[in-house]
């Protein structure tokens, strides 16, 4: 049974991982009769905000808030975790674009959290494939250059990504784009759905294409 490991960044598209976006993902795998892995890095969200205003409020912890979308089943993001799964997921949100890279701040200058960028890296060195959502193929993209992605069909961001050295296609939200060469898979999320109902049937596109990268046993 394939274990992918998905990769968190707090709990809610303001700050953290995008709770539509992760729970559509765990669905789609769940229906494949995979396992799900839940990991995120053990540091303080760069942003936290009250989802009622949007203020500022007190910083969180991104492990600690993402084990909530995880119900408490989560471990700290480690090279190790490399060797006992099948694929990578990134659900989209704000925390994909602030606590696991800049960014929403830099743009196509931003950098990755080292950790996250080790584990992508080297994931993709040993050709494990890559799935992501939303923003969160900006993160890949800033990690893994040259690679394939779309996050729908934003001119801007997708000019971003191509500054990384990147290329886009663009993409309806129920659809997926597969990077082949590069075991990489994206879909557009919340970058251009109207709801919910698009962001499952894109997260299962999505898993559909991981699903022909993942070697048969």
């Amino acid at each position: 049974m394939p274990r992918i490991a998905m990769l968190l960044s707090g709990c809610g598209n303001m700050d953290g991982s995008e709770i539509h976006e992760s729970v559509s993902a765990i669905i789609a795998i769940d229906q494949k009769g995979w396992e799900s892995v839940f990991t995120a890095p053990d540091i303080q969200q760069v942003r936290t905000v009250s989802f009622i205003n949007e203020i500022t409020i007190p910083p969180r912890n991104a492990l600690q808030e993402s084990a909530r979308i995880a119900r408490g089943e989560i471990q700290e993001l480690s090279l190790e975790l490399l060797n006992d799964i099948d694929a990578i997921l990134i659900p989209g949100g704000l925390g994909a674009a602030t606590t696991l890279c800049d960014f929403a701040l830099k743009g196509s200058s931003c950098i990755a959290l080292p950790e996250v960028e080790l584990f992508l890296r080297s994931a993709h060195k040993r050709k494990i494939p890559i799935a992501a959502m939303c923003i969160a193929p900006v993160l890949v993209a800033r990690c893994i250059p040259g690679i394939t992605v779309t996050i729908g069909t934003d001119p801007e961001t997708a000019g971003k990504i191509i500054e990384m050295g990147c290329s886009h296609v663009d993409c309806l939200p129920e659809k997926a784009v597969k990077d082949v060469k590069n075991k990489i898979v994206t879909t557009p999320g919340y970058m251009n759905a109207k709801g919910p109902a698009q962001v499952l049937k894109g997260a299962i596109s999505l898993v559909d294409l991981l699903e022909e990268l993942i070697p048969v046993e």
